[in-house]
């Protein structure tokens, strides 16, 4: 995922412990661009933004914590400039899983695909602020501080947001 370019000139121990972050800390970026995106390519851009943003930053945070924050504010950041940029946006489409079970796959799939549509259809805040606490699982005081918001309004948000989501899925 990292150009090998960016690497360039860096002492071997910081080369080391970006790579480790970026192991460490891709797949959470990654995933928390599509659900707020709905779509792999551009996910998969923003990811590589992310992580050459944190390049040019460095490594000079003081705890696993910050870090965290760190990046999951620039993924949301950067997903609200790519959604203001878009064009319209088209029907989300996640990989299939392969499961044995052809017919339960199969529903599965389209559960999550309902559930993307609708999750699109949310507002950017709200939308950020459900993929944020309740699918990555983070506090509500961190999600405020990602989002800029305080903790009363990302809890109005996200009740704000499953009330919608609810009816939409509720709906079909």
């Amino acid at each position: 995922m990292i150009d090998a370019a960016i690497m360039t000139g860096m002492p071997r121990t910081v080369e080391s412990a970006f790579d480790e972050v970026v192991r460490r800390r891709e797949t959470q970026v990654l995933r928390t661009a599509y659900r707020i995106l709905g779509n792999w390519a551009d996910a998969e851009d923003v990811a590589q933004e992310v992580f050459v943003r944190l390049h040019r930053h460095g490594l000079d945070f003081a705890a696993e914590a910050a870090l965290g924050s760190w990046l999951y504010r620039v993924t949301v950041n950067l997903c609200f400039d790519r959604t203001r940029r878009a064009k319209p946006a088209e029907p989300l489409t996640e990989h299939r899983d392969g499961s044995v079970n052809a017919e339960a796959s199969v529903l599965r799939e389209e559960q999550k695909q309902r559930l993307m549509t609708a999750l699109a259809r949310l507002p950017e805040k709200e939308r950020a602020a459900v993929v944020l606490r309740e699918i990555e699982g983070l506090e509500t005081a961190e999600v405020a501080e990602i989002l800029g918001s305080s903790e009363v309004t990302v809890r109005s948000q996200i009740s704000r947001a499953l009330d919608r989501l609810r009816g939409w899925m509720e709906a079909r």
